[in-house]
């Protein structure tokens, strides 16, 4: 079985899903500022400390945290065990800095775990291979470290492969010691000028010794499914083992979905936020999505055979920030009656139309539609291929009609809606079965 094939396998739930919760939560939650303020403020591993010694998340409760994905409709999730400030939500044997060591006393990945997988809902893992606590991990020089520009750390030899060990050390407790993992988001490789004190032009593939990394997480979990981000290119023929199972576009829709060199679909996945950050942040209402532009990104991820991951970032006392709750639950509402449009669907042979998009699961196709028009509503191109329409939400009956207003376009379906506006004006689906 080729690289390819073995990759369509593994991402067979993945496609099915289509919908998933992504979870940025770590230190960075106390000063409320998103999850690169240690870089962006240019903050001391010293002074950042504080929010170490502080962290307690009294109120996390990840069964609460389940319970909202799953009535979202969410399949499955993403917790950041790792982002790029070095703080482990789990109890590594490889450092001191983890949630086992602060107020909290708690392996908080542990407990997430057995909570989703409770939820039927499944697992996954961000770990980010940057780290700006770890001594070794390059200082002076890089992109993104907090002390890239401090004089201090001009000229100091960092021992990159301990970084290295130390990183896939972890990257196996986080495979070997939670049971099976279903997913794992690598986080981020990145070009760079030759970094000061090290031989590496780029911070990327084997410069993460990225194929002895994969070999041993396909050895502990071998269906577990791999982001792109350690770098090599998923869209190759026959891609490279360090490739990933998916590509991971992030707040930028791709404009056709991905395919590869040989025009066949690569999985991926729209990452983005709902509001201003990742990581939380003391953001204004007016700062977050409406549940109306989330669900139709939803819908175009879809409708190009991709995946939706929606990111909440948890406050510091460990609960979903009031306004992602009240979006997430009125998404919830939506996919209860309309999740059929979306679970296992992908791109319509179809084009696309002018008033929404189309999805498509076999015979069954979905309209969505954004904008009603006037008259009897239009379906271009499908006249004689159409065994019956009905409104997805109750399954209620809508007649094909032939208005007399239609001769000119005879290529044209049409079926008869008896209201002006639409049943659900931020998307009325009709489940529309071809013959």
């Amino acid at each position: 079985m080729t690289l390819y094939e073995e990759r369509e396998r593994r991402t067979e739930w993945f496609k099915e899903a289509r919908f998933g919760m992504f979870l940025h939560w770590g230190l960075y939650a106390i000063p409320a500022r998103g999850e690169w303020v240690k870089s962006t403020e240019k903050i001391t591993t010293k002074e950042y400390n504080k929010y170490f010694e502080e962290f307690d998340p009294v109120r996390y409760n990840p069964r609460e945290w389940a319970k909202c994905a799953k009535e979202a409709g969410m399949k499955y999730a993403v917790l950041t065990t790792k982002h790029h400030d070095g703080f482990c939500l789990f109890d590594s044997a490889y450092t001191d800095y983890k949630s086992t060591n602060t107020k909290c006393r708690r392996d908080l990945v542990s407990e997430y775990v057995e909570a989703f997988r409770e939820e039927g809902i499944k697992i996954g893992f961000y770990y980010s291979l940057l780290d700006w606590h770890h001594p070794d991990y390059p200082h002076y020089g890089d992109r993104q470290h907090p002390m890239r520009d401090n004089e201090e750390f001009k000229g100091v030899k960092h021992n990159w492969e301990n970084y290295i060990t130390y990183f896939h050390n972890q990257v196996r407790e986080l495979l070997t010691n939670y049971g099976k993992i279903d997913l794992i988001w690598f986080d981020f490789s990145y070009d760079n000028e030759k970094l000061a004190g090290t031989e590496f032009e780029h911070m990327s593939g084997q410069t993460w010794r990225a194929t002895e990394l994969v070999t041993m997480m396909r050895k502990l979990q071998p269906d577990i499914i791999i982001d792109n981000r350690l770098g090599g290119d998923a869209r190759k023929e026959d891609p490279d083992l360090h490739s990933g199972d998916f590509v991971s576009p992030e707040c930028m829709m791709p404009s056709t979905g991905e395919l590869d060199v040989l025009g066949r679909p690569v999985p991926w996945e729209l990452c983005l936020t709902l509001n201003e950050n990742w990581g939380y942040a003391k953001n204004k209402p007016w700062d977050y999505k409406t549940t109306e532009n989330v669900l139709h990104m939803l819908v175009e991820c879809v409708s190009k055979n991709g995946n939706m991951l929606i990111n909440v970032g948890p406050n510091a006392k460990g609960e979903f920030p009031k306004d992602s709750l009240r979006i997430l639950k009125e998404i919830g509402e939506w996919m209860r009656i309309n999740g059929e449009s979306i679970y296992g669907c992908g791109i319509s042979d179809i084009n696309k139309p002018e008033w929404g998009r189309y999805t498509q699961k076999g015979k069954m196709l979905y309209a969505h539609i954004y904008d009603r028009r006037v008259g009897a509503f239009r379906l271009e191109g499908l006249e004689g291929k159409l065994k019956k329409a009905r409104i997805l939400e109750d399954g209620a009956e809508l007649k094909l009609v032939r208005p007399w207003n239609g001769a000119e376009y005879p290529e044209d379906a049409y079926v008869e809606l008896d209201i002006a506006g639409l049943y659900d004006e931020r998307d009325t689906v009709l489940e529309l079965e071809l013959l």
